[in-house]
């Protein structure tokens, strides 16, 4: 009794009852099998007196499904037989094992519930098991129960513990401001190492429908995983949006299953990423094909867990949302001051020369002094821009003309290794249409790439005016890119002009180049124009 109960960790303490009780009653071979919680069978199987190489020849453990241990745990009473072979509950032995006769099986009850069988075959010398074998084996099982309790109430206790601290590691990660994908990751690798999983998924809700996977954590990394989209037409991705958690028996074979990676698992939790009636996301763990089903209490836990893991979810997005506000609370101010301060002073020194130039006799200074007029409207017209950049909404919004024309300019600036001058003229965002604004956008990239390949540029200016007049009278938009590079010579940079000229024409514009920006027109300048 000493030796059972003198440990806590419950596979140790399964293998010290069989070594007890093999050496109680001088028995070869003991074996405690460990029934499922629904009776369904074994879901594990310790046994003693059998090397690693013949179990290896053996090969697939009993599954309890069957034969004389299969009827010992539809019915768990005490069993003493002299000739295994002979009962009629027994199916025989498969290939390489051992041969068995003497037989003695007595039930394990743990806190009045069954918890396995405790098995004894092969006395040594050759003798039946006696009644006294039984009586020892009987008490020695009762006292099994009592270790075995001992020992499940340690490993939930402990099972909960790395569950806390798994959900504490998500928390962490997610409200630490990191990237987002990367706070995936966590949640995807912590899911899988609590659960002893196969792999961790992460899904979130895609554009399109359905559940996109946007974060793995698997040994082989399920090549290919990431990204894909499993359809809304699943009943199970239905189930999942809905708020229910799913448990599979076996991914593989599950007809609910529409695709083609649930193929290497089989036991499965899905569980929505579910906070304050919203569903965020699911979580998936899958085991391999084989291993053995999630307990009603790794079930629960890993329910608080998801949940735990949505509530993070929540915070961090709303910190986020905080932090973002912040943001376009300071640009809304540094908006403000340019446009009531900057502006303001702009202006008035403008007025100050207009009546200087006004005033002066000589031709000089008057046209040196409407040059830097000329120039101050310029300014103007770049702090607007930068204004109406200062007060662009969130990413997630969709962009207007003037912010998709800044981001382009601010993309080509890195191979350039300057930033292309800009200016907005009328009201884009508001004129433009949105099939008009892509082409335009695709005419802007399109330029500044063969600016960047072909001209040598130092200088290139882009202006977006919307406040044109076409040929034929109609209101158009024009976009003009004009650098100091090499000029556009026969031969080169065609490819690109000619995709410009059938985006216009594709709208019923048209496009064109001539001299650039550079001393004496040096370099090229391409126009396209389209109706608004």
């Amino acid at each position: 009794m000493r030796a059972v109960g003198s440990g806590l960790e419950l596979h140790s303490t399964l293998d010290r009852i069989c070594a007890t009780a093999a050496s109680l009653t001088d028995a070869r071979y003991a074996a405690i099998g460990v029934v499922a919680e629904d009776g369904d069978g074994l879901v594990d199987f310790v046994y003693h007196g059998i090397d690693e190489e013949t179990a290896r020849r053996i090969g697939r453990l009993p599954d309890g499904h069957r034969g004389l241990l299969g009827a010992l745990i539809q019915d768990p009473e005490p069993v003493l037989l002299t000739d295994l072979g002979s009962d009629p509950r027994s199916c025989g032995f498969p290939p390489h094992h051992p041969a068995m006769r003497g037989f003695l099986g007595v039930p394990i009850r743990v806190q009045g519930e069954i918890f396995g069988n405790l098995y004894l075959t092969e006395k040594r010398g050759g003798g039946p098991f006696r009644a006294d074998d039984l009586g020892m084996v009987r008490v020695l099982a009762t006292e099994a129960g009592i270790a075995i309790g001992n020992a499940r109430l340690y490993e939930a206790a402990k099972q909960r513990e790395r569950w806390i601290d798994g959900s504490v590691a998500v928390t962490t990660a997610l409200l630490s401001g990191q990237d987002a994908d990367d706070a995936l990751q966590v949640v995807a690798e912590q899911a899988r190492r609590l659960s002893g999983s196969a792999a961790g998924f992460v899904l979130l809700p895609a554009e399109e429908g359905g559940l996109e996977i946007v974060a793995v954590a698997a040994a082989d990394r399920s090549a290919g995983a990431l990204g894909r989209v499993i359809p809304p037409d699943s009943r199970i991705v239905a189930d999942l949006l809905d708020g229910q958690a799913v448990f599979l028996d076996d991914a593989a074979t599950d007809r609910r299953i529409v695709t083609d990676l649930a193929r290497p698992y089989g036991p499965t939790m899905m569980l929505p990423l579910r906070s304050g009636g919203r569903v965020l996301g699911t979580l998936v763990m899958p085991r391999a094909r084989g291993e053995r089903p999630f307990t009603e209490a790794e079930r629960t836990l890993a329910v608080q867990f998801a949940s735990q893991a949505a509530l993070a979810l929540m915070m961090a997005e709303a910190q986020r949302d905080r932090e973002r506000l912040a943001v376009y609370e300071d640009r809304d101010r540094i908006a403000r001051d340019l446009h009531d301060l900057v502006i303001q002073r702009l202006f008035a020194t403008g007025m100050m020369l207009e009546s200087a130039q006004r005033r002066s006799v000589v031709p000089e200074v008057r046209d040196g002094v409407g040059k830097a007029v000329d120039e101050l409207d310029v300014t103007i017209q770049e702090i607007r821009t930068a204004i109406f950049a200062l007060q662009q909404g969130p990413a997630e919004v969709p962009s207007g003309l003037r912010t998709r024309v800044l981001r382009e300019i601010n993309t080509a600036a890195v191979p350039l290794g300057f930033k292309p001058g800009h200016r907005f003229i009328g009201a884009l965002d508001a004129l433009v249409g949105e099939l008009t604004a892509k082409n335009l956008i695709a005419a802007v990239r399109e330029a500044l790439s063969n600016a960047f390949r072909h001209a040598g540029a130092t200088r290139i200016e882009v202006v977006v005016d919307a406040t044109v007049r076409l040929p034929d009278g109609r209101e158009g938009v024009r976009l003009t890119v004009a650098d100091d590079g090499v000029g556009i010579r026969e031969g080169g940079r065609r490819s690109g002009l000619r995709n410009l000229k059938l985006r216009a024409e594709s709208l019923g514009g048209d496009s064109w180049y001539g001299p650039g920006i550079g001393p004496e027109g040096g370099g090229a300048t391409v126009v396209w124009e389209a109706p608004l």
